[in-house]
């Protein structure tokens, strides 16, 4: 249940028995990071994106959280909806490149990315580089939760 949606219900009577809480346990809910309409103990996603020799302002330490979205991140909710586009049953998202796939000789530069938190109740733990081309199809895959780099435009 989206956030508005559970606020509309706690304001007007659902018979739910959440359905009292007010708007303000809803703020205190979603600044310490939890999932509004999940289980007590159960947390949204959270990510923390760190990025290095991207260039044009694009390197630092962004927290994430999603469902919904928050944080410091540039994009909160373009980074959100990325991560969520590539998100497919019995797929990894943050998955490495398989090995010995046949990748582009190509360079892409020497921006780095780690990405660690929880994702869907599972603990993540990706580094990201451009060294080849697969390695920058991976990279590129999750623009915006990841600078765009290379291109000459920043997302």
């Amino acid at each position: 249940m989206s956030p508005v949606a559970y606020a509309q219900a706690g304001q007007s009577g659902s018979g739910r028995a959440d359905a009292g809480r007010s708007t303000a346990g809803l703020d205190a809910s979603l600044r310490q990071g939890q999932r509004v309409g999940l289980a007590p103990g159960e947390e949204r996603n959270h990510l923390t994106v760190t990025v290095r020799n991207a260039g044009g302002g694009a390197d630092g330490t962004f927290e994430l959280y999603c469902g919904p979205e928050g944080g410091n991140h540039p994009d909160p909710q373009g980074a959100c909806a990325a991560v969520e586009r590539d998100t497919r049953w019995g797929t990894e998202v943050f998955a490495p490149a398989p090995e010995g796939g046949f990748c582009t000789m190509q360079y892409g530069g020497p921006a780095t990315a780690h990405i660690t938190g929880t994702w869907d109740g599972r603990p993540v733990d990706a580094r990201y580089d451009r060294r080849d081309g697969c390695q920058i199809s991976r990279w590129d895959r999750l623009v915006p939760l990841l600078p765009a780099v290379g291109s000459g435009k920043r997302h």
